[in-house]
């Protein structure tokens, strides 16, 4: 642990947490988990079982990150957020046994380099966000979502494309064309897809 590193959660020790990395009060580190340099946990927020965490990542307070998820580097996720993992949630099994760790699977969300999931949206498994997408607050993301995509809503459909500074692309001179409105940078739409035109 460095000298500026703020370790003040409950880490459990298996988990390996960076040494600039900073966890704060009441968010809880489970086992194996992974939390990269950089990285801000915040208060109350729960990282799950062998979730891995890439460098420069935002986990805002009380977003609940459940394993196996797995969040690139430099990955928002917003205060309150919920990543997801079981397809098929119940207390018990049929016979109204308590469901035990072994009378499920768990599933991830993945969530790629640069991606923004606003405040209180929840995120389905098994889904995978694209690289810088961004959730709007309060959305349900129940499919995958393409890189660049904005989405929004209860089911989240998308309604935009946003550049890697966040801000909403802006339609070109021809069709399929996009442009930054804050740096300029162009991107081209084809079938649904979004690539970054070289400079």
């Amino acid at each position: 642990m460095g000298s500026s590193a703020v370790h003040l959660g409950d880490i459990a020790p298996s988990a390996v947490v960076a040494p600039s990395a900073k966890v704060w009060h009441h968010a809880q580190v489970r086992e194996a988990a992974t939390i990269g340099e950089g990285c801000v946990v915040g208060r109350g927020a729960y990282i799950g079982i062998g979730v891995h965490v890439g460098k420069n990542c935002k986990i805002q307070n009380h977003a609940l990150v459940y394993e196996p998820a797995q969040l690139g580097d430099g990955v928002f996720v917003g205060p309150a957020a919920v990543l997801t993992n079981d397809r098929l949630p119940r207390a018990v099994n049929p016979d109204l046994t308590l469901k035990s760790a072994s009378d499920w699977d768990a599933v991830g969300v993945t969530v790629c380099e640069g991606a923004s999931i606003g405040a209180r949206a929840v995120c389905v498994a098994p889904i995978t966000i694209g690289a810088w997408a961004m959730i709007g607050a309060g959305s349900v993301v129940t499919r995958d979502v393409p890189a660049h995509a904005l989405v929004v809503g209860v089911p989240a459909k998308q309604v935009g494309w946003v550049s890697k500074t966040g801000e909403r692309l802006v339609a070109g001179a021809t069709q399929g064309e996009w442009r930054c409105p804050s740096t300029g940078t162009r991107y081209n739409e084809i079938n649904g897809a979004l690539t970054e035109v070289a400079k």
